[in-house]
């Protein structure tokens, strides 16, 4: 009989004894417990520094089902496995004339390509920045100089902005595929614990790996990836997709498109606006990076500064300001992981989360943001909350100097209205930063707001406002400031054949989320194309 146990917990020292507490509790022999599956284990800390790991397995036993269902009615947390559905497919009502093409390697763009390169459709990826090695090392330099490079950066390039991240695979989305997408990442070098853990995590040092592994797979399986290509506009016929121009000069011929640009493909937004593409405002969020020493985000979250059972603590904090009504949260937080520069065009400063699967920085740091409407944009346009974002890019490029420095504040002079003139934790951004007064880079009423936001947020983490806590700005890019409309077939509503996914589409956020928008778009592509002959 296969069974879920819910809510099943085990004190974390003694986690590796889990099959045996099972076994005393349904009264059967270890040996009987087969298949043991972990679906989820999250963290309990709420009687720290007692901590306890609440898991969700699956699990057979060779029994009668009338002796399965007594065990049902007599364990809280246990229940019959459903069993799977599959999935039925549709037939498509087209053939192709020619492959697929899939703009963008980020998630949504290689997750779209890879399942089609499963099916046989052989997609051609065309990613306007670099691979992940030389992406790096361009980052890497700018980290080190300022020198940005504006097609290939912490935004542009293969495996998209979530590549210098924490690689969090974290998602409030309930589809099918978040397992397949788990899976795949597995299967091209993520530790398996992202199978089950509540809030996994690959990090940015295995997610390159894991990238290259991905694009491997497509390329064995008859797919073509590009470097370098950078789709400047489309070309279409009575509402039908033609061809794609790349660089400028060369076109492609296609009827179909995923379109899985990310959030910062400002450019692309333009042309398609220009082709009469439907586009709609939606609001985001902006606001500062946090920092903190990760020992005093250790003791207030499991009760000491280091435990040896478990990871780098992290944080959730929300706050609803009773005079506006804007939301305040903590997003995109990265234990043991640095701050960095992630701008995508000359003369704009954005900051960034990032850390590596070991998160061993010793520094905890998180964006503390607050919602923007798009009552906030001084015009209707589409493109309204681009410019929005562009200004204070702009306004935070200035305070820093000019050079990619970010302006940075202590959290008590920032709540105290004076430039910082020391720095109890110095800001681990590069290339460096430039002391000022953070409200100057954003509109009064967000820095109001953020401001009793931290202080609504001390009372839940002591320390949180204290001397060793530093802000640096801006960050801009929480999630995209536009939606490219689609209608029920995934398609857009103006262009038949182009399939706009992932972030930059508006219908993702986050590294898993997009991944699955972009199967999603693929299997949309699929149901109505046949593969071309």
């Amino acid at each position: 009989m296969d069974l879920i146990w819910t809510s099943l917990r085990i004190p974390v020292e003694d986690d590796g004894l889990l099959r045996t507490v099972m076994a005393r509790k349904l009264k059967v022999p270890e040996a009987m417990i087969q298949g043991l599956r972990f679906l989820r284990r999250s963290l309990d800390a709420r009687k720290k520094p007692n901590l306890v790991f609440d898991y969700t397995v699956q699990f057979s036993l060779e029994i009668p089902k009338k002796e399965g269902y007594r065990l049902i009615s007599r364990i809280p947390g246990l229940k019959e496995a459903p069993p799977e559905v599959p999935v039925v497919w549709s037939k498509p009502v087209k053939k192709l004339r020619h492959r697929p093409i899939v703009v963008g390697s980020g998630p949504a763009g290689y997750f779209a390509a890879l399942a089609l390169a499963r099916k046989g459709y052989r997609p051609l990826v065309l990613e306007r920045g670099d691979s992940v090695d030389e992406r790096t090392r361009k980052v890497q330099q700018f980290w080190q100089t300022g020198n940005l490079d504006t097609e290939s950066n912490v935004q542009f390039g293969e495996g998209g902005a979530g590549t210098f991240s924490d690689g969090k695979l974290t998602t409030r989305i309930q589809d099918r595929r978040i397992t397949e997408v788990l899976e795949t990442f597995v299967k091209h070098g993520a530790p398996s614990e992202i199978l089950f853990l509540a809030k996994p995590h690959i990090g940015t040092d295995i997610l390159k790996d894991v990238v290259k592994g991905i694009r491997q797979e497509i390329i064995s399986l008859g797919g073509e990836v590009r470097f370098r290509a950078k789709v400047t506009t489309l070309k279409s016929s009575g509402g039908h997709l033609q061809s794609v121009m790349v660089n400028g000069q060369e076109e492609i011929s296609a009827e179909a498109v995923v379109l899985a640009v990310g959030h910062s493909a400002r450019d692309v937004y333009r042309f398609l606006h220009g082709q009469n593409i439907t586009l709609e405002r939606k609001g985001f969020a902006i606001g500062l990076r946090i920092e903190h020493p990760q020992t005093l985000i250790n003791l207030a979250q499991y009760g000491v500064e280091k435990h040896p059972l478990v990871g780098p603590a992290d944080y959730q904090l929300t706050y609803k300001d009773a005079g506006t009504g804007r939301g305040a949260y903590a997003f995109c937080m990265c234990p043991g992981g640095k701050v960095v520069a992630a701008a995508s065009e000359e003369g704009g400063l954005v900051t960034n989360g990032m850390s590596e699967y070991a998160r061993d920085t010793n520094a905890a740091n998180s964006a503390i943001v607050v919602t923007i409407g798009t009552d906030d944009f001084t015009t209707s346009h589409p493109l309204a909350g681009l410019e929005f974002q562009r200004t204070w890019e702009s306004k935070a490029f200035a305070a820093g100097g000019g050079s990619y420095h970010a302006p940075a504040q202590r959290v008590q002079d920032f709540l105290e209205g004076r430039v910082s003139d020391d720095f109890d934790l110095p800001a681990s951004y590069l290339p460096g930063i430039t002391s000022c007064d953070l409200h100057s880079v954003l509109p009064q009423e967000i820095g109001e707001v953020l401001g009793r936001a931290l202080q609504e947020f001390e009372r839940k983490i002591h320390g949180f406002t204290g001397p060793s806590a530093t802000l640096t700005g801006i960050e801009t890019r929480t999630s995209s400031p536009l939606r490219i409309v689609r209608n029920e077939r995934g398609e857009s509503l103006n262009l038949a054949g182009l399939y706009p996914a992932g972030e930059g589409a508006g219908y993702a956020g986050g590294i898993t989320s997009a991944a699955v928008d972009g199967l999603r778009m693929a299997e949309h592509l699929m149901a109505h194309y046949a593969l071309m002959e």
